[in-house]
């Protein structure tokens, strides 16, 4: 399988130190260790009557507590967060995604946000398929601008056809690039976030991955796999026996974003449900990134309608309202 297609090209932004720019070029170094626990730790259960209860309402009263916080958020969200001298790494593919990046760029919350942050004059390139050369790479960005503070993993490939006329590479590199590149860098960049209890890991997901698309079955998969990662990440650094409170987690669910990746999205109400465009949704990311937003769908509102309508319904029920919407991809090569 020839994969040199699919190299991606990691965006590095960095605060300046000084006026002087950062040479940006791979070589081979040290590969960082694995993220490992130091131990397991076995806990002791008194599950007497009276503990029991007493654990059931303590849990009652927090669960109350973060359902409030929430709301309150909601209604109030949070500051946005300083990342002035932060190093921000941007995985994404050579050509597609940096199409994207270049028209996300027009994003006023995004143009804020880069205007804190240099570009190198060059760029980073790694097969994010090959363990190996995303190890090296972490190690080179670390000698070149130091750890890394926020990851973004973008980098990703859609198959858009029917399941049965899909074939074995196609879906192969999907699912290496879609999902275990996620794996592969955070393998890479997290240990040190840990070590520093300092950091933030965002993942592009999509609203493939909170919902069944025709033409998009192994897509699909990869992309409920990638909100799979993030949140299975996110409750293992959580009860890492570290202080891991400064580490966050973003998980970034877009409807069709005009960044080339569609070729023929199908909307039946387009006034109501339209192409977002992609300066208005690395706004929103950025935005939710800021302010430490664990998950958002782009356009908002279908967080909820996934999560408190599609996902109650039986179903065919669901099915129903699929099929009065009639939104969807048709198939392309």
């Amino acid at each position: 399988m020839h994969k040199s297609h699919y190299k991606s090209s990691p965006r590095l932004l960095s605060q300046p130190r000084g006026n002087r720019p950062m040479i940006c070029s791979l070589t081979s170094g040290q590969l960082p260790n694995v993220l490992r626990h130091k131990h397991d730790v076995q806990r002791s259960r008194d599950n007497s009557p009276l503990r029991l209860i007493r654990e059931l309402l303590w849990t009652l009263l927090v669960v109350n507590f973060e359902i409030l916080r929430a709301i309150f958020r909601w209604l109030f969200p949070a500051e946005r967060k300083d990342v002035a001298g932060e190093v921000v790494l941007v995985i994404i593919l050579n050509t597609r995604d940096r199409r994207a990046v270049e028209h996300a760029n027009t994003g006023q919350r995004t143009i804020e946000f880069l205007s804190m942050c240099y570009m190198p004059p060059d760029e980073y390139t790694c097969d994010v398929t090959d363990r190996a050369a995303v190890l090296q790479l972490a190690e080179q960005v670390r000698r070149d601008a130091g750890d890394v503070n926020v990851l973004v993993n973008n980098a990703g490939i859609m198959p858009c056809k029917p399941i049965t006329e899909q074939t074995e590479k196609e879906i192969r590199l999907m699912m290496d690039i879609n999902v275990n590149a996620n794996i592969w860098c955070i393998q890479a960049f997290l240990p040190a976030m840990i070590e520093r209890n300092h950091g933030h890991i965002v993942a592009l997901s999509s609203m493939a991955g909170l919902m069944g698309i025709r033409n998009l079955v192994p897509y699909c998969g990869s992309k409920f796999a990638a909100r799979g990662i993030m949140e299975a990440l996110a409750i293992e650094v959580r009860e890492d026996p570290r202080d891991t409170s400064g580490i966050h987690f973003t998980t970034v669910c877009p409807y069709i974003v005009n960044t080339g990746l569609c070729h023929k999205p199908r909307i039946r109400f387009e006034s109501a449900m339209k192409v977002v465009n992609a300066g208005e949704a690395a706004d929103m990311i950025v935005d939710a990134v800021l302010r430490n937003v664990m998950e958002i769908t782009i356009p908002p509102e279908l967080h909820y309608m996934n999560r408190y309508i599609h996902r109650l319904l039986p179903f065919p029920a669901a099915a129903a309202f699929n099929d009065f919407f009639d939104t969807g991809v048709d198939a392309h090569d």
